[in-house]
């Protein structure tokens, strides 16, 4: 049951003395990943108030609605919700404060379930995915068993610096997820770490290292064999230490090394925690898309698909100016991120297992923006890469790499699977993405008439020496079919149209002798390309080499339209026969034309009036059949 807040009580406030960590109190619902998150945020109001607005409330202007912002794959977002939140028996089934009348954290998580399309696709998740959801920043993950020895400091530092931090106990049996040990810390379940600090033992000269830590279920907490007696009165007062069940406490920071699996640590900028110098970053956004049969190629394991991956070009210019380091390196952050798997899950899909390499580009390569082809994978070994490839929903690495220029391929583990992710560069100089510029096609130059095309000609034309759509058709057909090395289900009659269309100059809706030869000439010259990609000889090609067909045909794409080609001419096992090859070009070449009829400049760039739109539409019409 869904009911408003003043059905639930008699003075509903959005926020009671200020929003804190600890009005945030897991529900039934699994989403403590999501909590810790939002108990971390408490930590910076400049952080927590542009998520959360504070000029809400259920007095003044009240309009039944609330709104949130949120980081959403590289753009802050709105999300209004209503003032409705699922109850049983007038109590708060999900998150709630521990105020009864104070309803921000619930309404906060109602806001970010639609956001990603209910409350079910909230159950589990990472600490990583909230933080940076509220922050758009760059989460780094520390394992325990690998964690850098200055681990106390990088904490320290993060905390000064408005980063938000989550750890967790992983449990290697699922059965056992959010099980209690014995020193009441929970396996497989997110906690927050709100503080760091170092206090004097009354036992002992020097300090102990503590850390503060928040359990989203407002209770249980850790029981293990820290003494609170060893400290002073005015240490226990710095560190504001109540004997409350509220789900938060201290432990020492060896125990806490011990205890827990791997910590997150969110940063707001891609400064190093190890370092005390603040640098000024750029960051690059870029959106991609893995295309089954066309850019879905898998990781380094597939040789024959890896290449077709979408490819980002990094360039290094200046070394990191510290006068300690004598290695002539820069460094730069790589943030690989899936994107709407949590939103999609209703439908099947769940995170791909992703990663990334990065390979130096030589010098002669220099300023070359071309999608790099397989020969140059199958040569080269990688200069970097990530550490794994992992079910995460984001991959994230810091690198030292010398200033050059770099080839950067983020793909899924297995080839074929179809996603969309953002790839975000963290560095002082970057260039943009790999995009392939459309270029005029080159049509070549007209053979001489000669006596046997003539009556080959005649054949097919009769008396009237024209070719129609179906005169067209049968003869392709005819010939095609005496190509045992080339597999076909037959030129369409609505493909024959389109190539009519391509070639018909006076707009009869048929082809003259000239006509037609420009036609054959070009569909004997589609047909070499086609059989040099035919590898293993099926009379089809692969849909990962249109690529290096459609460029070897004279065009030149940017890779959203070679995803848009593969999933329209592409069969069930991704691969295309001849006629969908050629009915794909005469698509490519009729659209060329049409911009080209605009492009008065010769500048690549066409500007159109309401008018002229539609003349464009009515031209692309016409000669490629759509």
């Amino acid at each position: 049951l869904c009911i408003s807040e003043p059905e639930i009580c008699d003075n509903p406030q959005f926020i009671v003395g200020g929003a804190s960590r600890t009005d945030i109190c897991q529900g039934d619902l699994g989403d403590c990943w999501l909590l810790a998150a939002i108990a971390s945020l408490t930590l910076n109001d400049k952080l927590l108030y542009r998520v959360v607005p504070q000029e809400q409330s259920f007095s003044e202007a009240y309009a039944g609605i609330f709104h949130f912002q949120f980081w959403h794959y590289g753009d802050w977002v709105d999300v209004v919700v209503d003032d409705r939140i699922p109850t049983f028996n007038n109590q708060l089934v999900f998150t709630k404060s521990a105020e009864r009348n104070e309803f921000w954290s619930a309404l906060l998580e109602k806001a970010y379930a639609k956001l990603h399309g209910s409350y079910e696709a909230l159950k589990g998740g990472n600490t990583a995915e909230g933080m940076e959801d509220f922050t758009g920043g760059v989460t780094e993950f520390y394992e325990m068993k690998e964690a850098p020895k200055e681990l106390y400091k990088i904490m320290k530092k993060a905390l000064e610096r408005g980063s938000l931090m989550g750890c967790s106990i992983d449990s290697l049996v699922p059965a056992r997820f959010e099980t209690r040990t014995t020193t009441g810390l929970v396996k497989g379940h997110a906690y927050s770490v709100t503080a760091v600090e170092e206090v004097k033992s009354q036992q002992k000269e020097s300090k102990i290292r503590l850390v503060r830590l928040r359990n989203p279920w407002g209770q249980v907490e850790w029981n293990g064999p820290w003494k609170w007696e060893t400290l002073s009165k005015l240490e226990k007062e710095k560190l504001q230490h109540q004997n409350a069940d509220d789900g938060e406490f201290w432990m020492s920071f060896e125990d806490f090394k011990k205890n827990y699996t791997k910590i997150e640590i969110c940063n707001l900028t891609p400064d190093a925690l190890e370092d005390d110098k603040l640098h000024k970053w750029t960051v690059s956004v870029n959106e991609g898309r893995w295309v089954r049969g066309c850019s879905a190629g898998g990781c380094r394991n597939y040789p024959e698909t890896f290449w077709t991956n979408p490819q980002y070009r990094l360039r290094l210019l200046e070394e990191d100016d510290d006068p300690e380091d004598d290695e002539e390196a820069c460094t730069f952050v790589v943030a690989l991120m899936q994107k709407n798997r949590r939103r999609e899950r209703k439908l099947g899909a769940n995170l791909f297992t992703i990663g990334f390499s990065i390979y130096e580009v030589s010098i002669t390569m220099h300023g070359n923006k071309q999608h790099m082809q397989k020969e140059f994978f199958v040569s080269s070994t990688s200069k970097a890469r990530s550490r794994a490839y992992i079910n995460l929903r984001e991959v994230t690495q810091r690198f030292r790499l010398s200033p050059g220029e770099y080839v950067i391929i983020p793909s899924t583990y297995e080839p074929h699977q179809e996603g969309e992710f953002i790839l975000r560069f963290s560095h002082m100089y970057f260039t943009t993405p790999m995009s392939d510029q459309p270029a005029p096609a080159s049509t070549g130059e007209e053979s001489e008439e000669d006596q046997q095309f003539l009556s080959f000609f005649q054949q097919i034309a009769g008396d009237q020496m024209e070719i129609s759509a179906n005169d067209l058709k049968d003869v392709l057909n005819k010939v095609v079919s005496k190509y045992k090395d080339i597999h076909t289900e037959g030129f369409s009659r609505e493909s024959c149209r389109s190539m009519i269309a391509l070639m018909d100059m006076d707009g009869k809706g048929r082809l003259n002798l000239q006509e037609f030869r420009q036609l054959w000439n070009k569909i004997k010259q589609w047909q070499g390309i086609f059989k040099g990609y035919d590898f293993d000889h099926t009379g089809t090609i692969s849909s990962y080499e249109m690529r290096n067909t459609i460029n070897d045909a004279g065009f030149r794409l940017n890779n959203q339209l070679y995803d848009i080609i593969t999933m329209r001419y592409a069969n069930e096992n991704m691969n295309i026969d001849f006629d969908s090859f050629v009915s794909c070009l005469v698509r490519l070449e009729g659209m060329f034309r049409a911009f080209q009829a605009f492009d008065q400049g010769g500048d690549g760039t066409i500007r159109l009036n309401v008018l002229e739109v539609s003349g464009h539409q009515s031209i692309i019409s016409r000669q490629c059949n759509v």
